[in-house]
This record gives C-alpha cells, structure tokens and sequence, in this order.
C-alpha cells in the first residue's frame, strides 16, 4: 500500500496507530484497503470491542472552524444526542465537509438501576432482567404479509421510545403476576462517565470540528456551513443554540487582502517610478495593466493544474507582484530608449522587443531556479510549499509573455514618436560615461574571472558555514508548550475554546 513506517501507542482502552505513506501514494487507494484490513481485523477482536475508526489526517485535515452547541437548560448528555442524531447528519451533507462526531459531552444512556431487596423479594436475578431487556426492546422480522398483489415484509418493532415504556417491559409473565421493571428498577435519562469535556468562554459546550476534504477550498466549506446554519437551528430545540466560531477562513480572506494592497501598492509606486524617469503618463498605464493581467493568468494555471485559492498560493501571488512587473518595465525602458533614434513607433517597439527578449527569459529563468527545489522536498513541505511555488512560476511566465506581447501591441497603438531635445541629449551623454565605467570594470573582472570566481566561492561557503548553521532547520516554529496557557476572555467577547 506504500507505506512508510508505522507509529503504534496504546493507553487504557485505546489503541492509536498511525499509517505513514510515501510521497505519491494514492490516498484514496490506501484507504479503501486500510479499511478492508480493518474490518477482516474485527474478526478476531473480543466480543463487544468498539469498532475501529479509520480517518485520514494531511495538511487539509486542519480544522476550518467549531460548531458549536450550547444551551442554558439542557444537560450536555442532551446536547451531545442532539448534535449526533439531528445536526451531524445535515452537516455531513454538505460539499467537502467531513463529519466526525460531536466533542465535548457524553453520549446519552439511558441507565437501569436495580433495587436488591425488590429483586430478592419477587425472586428475580440481575441475568434476568438483562434478558427481559434484551427480548423487549428489539426490532425484528416478523414474516411476510400478503396485501393484494404485493408481499410486504413486516417487522415487529418493540423498543421503547419512552423511559415509561422502558418500565413497561415484562421480566417474569405468567399466570401469577407480572413483575415488570419498574417494580423493581429505577430507569433513568442519564449520560455516560464523561472522559472530556470543552469549554467557550468558560461554558461548557459541545462542538463539532468542521475539517474539510484534501481537494476542498477553504472558503466554499466556511461559507456552505454558515449557509447552513439557519436548517442547523430549525431542527434542534429552541433552547439550544448552534453557532460558527473559531472561523479560520479569515486567514485567507487576510491573504486576498493582501494580494490586493500588495497589487495597488506595487502598481503605484512602479507607476510613479516609470512617470518620473520616462515623463510618460502612456507607460505608465502600459506597465500598471501588466500586473493585474499577470496575476488573472497565474490564477487560471492554478486553476487548470487543480490548486485552490489557499494561504500558500495567495503568499505566492503577492511574493511575484514585487518582481512580474520587472519584465514590463525593462521592456517598455527599451522602447522608449529606440524611440529616441527612429522616427517609427512599430520599428522601434521592434528593435526594443528583439533586444530584451533574451535577457527577460533569462532572468524570468533565474527566478524560477530558486524555486524549483520545493518540488523535490519530503513529508509536510511537499504538500505546502510547491502551490507557492507554482504560483510565483505562473506569475513570472505570463508576465513574460505579457512584456513579449501585450506590452509591444499597446506601446505600438498608444506611444508617440518623439524628438530628443538638448537636455535629454546631456542626461544622454551622462548615462552614456556611466555606462562606460560600468563596461570598463566590467571587462577588468572578466580578465582576472578565475580570481572573482575563487572569491565568489570562499565568500558563499563562509556565509552558508557561519550564517547557515545558526539558523532554525524546523518548517515550523516551536511552541513552549509549558508557558502556553489558555485565558478566558470572555467580557472582551474574544472566542476562547479549552478541550480536555
């Protein structure tokens, strides 16, 4: 089945084992035969053992959010049948919700207690009793029932719906008379001995983990549960209240939010650097349109290689808007730098594509360099990191082929040709000794290369030895789980949840 190792742990009445797969292994496979070999298992378990459950657990398995029950009036025994019989199975309805079973209260129990000196009175033993309960509250076939031309199978339906009816059920029948249970047992509504419990803002309450599937988005599980919300409350009693706390959805939408002010922001300032160095309000709004356009096409590689709209991938998104529009920029400079030479709009826009088609691809290639050893990574980070990176990757290429097509067609229907006048001519003539510095410093370090290549070498392994070695190796920062103390907030009206 792949699996990599297995972990085991047993405790009083509880067995855990965990299943470790290596990287490719389909889940949905291994699964399927888990279960199998479980339930051939169960074969040979003792009588009355609880059958095992299996669940997967992956990045996805984090939880998005609690529902939560709580109520004023009604025991958590109560709360907690509520939540299984009548809320659960709504809730695992919905689309890439998974429903595991309420926390926090104990499963109702409906508890017979024996009266010794009434059972020594009519004679009676506890066995007898656990039989008259057993034969009274069953549903069984009772054969079939000829109407017309249909044979119905009918069934005897004898369990109790009521404690009265539990009282009702006959231990010893007969010509003398009958004892029933309530002449010699007290039945009770209780619950079973609680072995936890969960506490909102210091009440007790009982919650339901809303986890979503592997492939579900965040946000479309948040929002069909507190679509749901209202069916959720018209089923329960009025005096029991359901609500959605804890949402972790926020965590996206911050991310979304910042996508956006990332994009104004990078959108301004690229725009206020092309305006103050070109004086062109035309490339200015060439560059601008390059962005949100880049960000639309990685969106829809996402999209097409199956992502989600997720943490990992909005932090790619708003990571590429910093370096896409580099290819724009350098593209449109060019242009405008041909335009200072030639007459023609089309020519030059031309000339200046040919010229930096080269060097974009080849730092479009640099940056992606730096991301692709995600993409051979083990265990946890594999299932994090690589959306991230396929986010910055999708961005860079579509703004490469954006500045190798859009921005050539706008610059040639919106750009003007223009004359060089006296002052650009010296600025001109500055930039040009600049760059003759820069080409003679250049050419002096390409003659001594073996040196500069020692050098580069020495000082990279010092930095990856000294600096490298000091810094933290966990994909996670650690938590001091002995200071970590739970506070209830209660009249800040923060959410506070404490499970035990």
């Amino acid at each position: 089945m792949g699996i990599e190792h297995i972990e085991s742990k047993s405790v009083q009445n509880l067995a855990l084992m965990k299943l470790f797969f290596h990287p490719g292994t389909d889940m949905s496979q291994a699964m399927a035969e888990t279960i199998g070999q479980v339930t051939r298992s169960q074969a040979s378990m003792p009588p009355g053992t609880v059958a095992p459950f299996v669940t997967r657990y992956d990045a996805g398995s984090i939880p998005v959010g609690y529902l939560v029950l709580s109520s004023d009036s009604r025991s958590l025994g109560e709360i907690q049948d509520e939540a299984l019989v009548k809320v659960r199975p709504l809730f695992g309805g919905l689309p890439g919700v998974m429903s595991p079973p309420p926390f926090g209260g104990s499963q109702r129990t409906v508890v017979i207690r024996l009266d010794p000196d009434r059972l020594k009175s009519y004679s009676i033993t506890p066995d007898q009793v656990v039989r008259a309960l057993n034969d009274g509250n069953v549903t069984s076939p009772s054969g079939n029932l000829r109407i017309g031309d249909t044979l119905a199978i009918v069934s005897s339906n004898a369990q109790a719906r009521t404690l009265d009816e539990f009282g009702d059920i006959p231990i010893r029948p007969g010509p003398s008379p009958n004892v029933y249970l309530r002449d010699v047992a007290r039945v009770e509504d209780a619950s079973d001995i609680p072995a936890g419990y969960a506490l909102v803002n210091g009440q007790r309450a009982v919650y339901l983990l809303v986890s979503k599937t592997a492939d579900a988005s965040t946000l479309s599980v948040v929002q069909s549960v507190k679509a749901a919300l209202p069916r959720m409350q018209g089923v329960l009693p009025d005096d029991i209240k359901v609500s959605f706390e804890f949402d972790q959805s926020p965590t996206v939408t911050g991310a979304m939010s910042s996508l956006l002010k990332e994009g104004l922001l990078g959108a301004g300032l690229i725009g206020l650097m092309v305006l103050i160095f070109l004086r062109n309000l035309r490339s200015v709004l060439i560059v601008v349109l390059n962005i949100p356009l880049a960000i639309a096409g990685a969106v829809t590689a996402l999209w097409m290689t199956g992502q989600t709209i997720n943490l990992m991938t909005m932090s790619g998104l708003s990571l590429a808007i910093g370096i896409l529009v580099d290819e724009s920029t350098v593209e449109i400079e060019n242009i405008h730098a041909k335009l200072a030479h030639t007459p023609s709009v089309a020519l030059a826009v031309r000339m200046g594509n040919s010229d930096t088609a080269v060097p974009r691809l080849l730092a479009m290639l640099c940056i992606l360099a730096v991301f692709l050893p995600s993409f051979f990574m083990t265990g946890a980070p594999r299932a994090l990191f690589p959306p991230l990176s396929m986010a910055v990757g999708f961005a860079m290429v579509s703004s490469y082929v954006l500045s190798s097509t859009f921005v050539p067609v706008l610059s040639t229907w919106l750009l003007r040709p223009h004359a060089q006048n006296a002052h650009e001519s010296a600025r001109s003539a500055r930039f040009a000794r600049l760059l003759e510095l820069y080409a003679g410093v250049a050419r002096r370090l390409v003659r001594h290369r073996g040196v500069v290549a020692v050098l580069y070498i020495a000082a990279t392994s010092y930095a990856i030895a000294g600096l490298g070695g000091s810094l933290p190796r966990e994909n996670f920062p650690r938590a001091d789980s002995e200071k970590f103390q739970l506070r209830l907030n209660a009249p800040t009206g923060t959410k506070v949840l404490e499970s035990r």
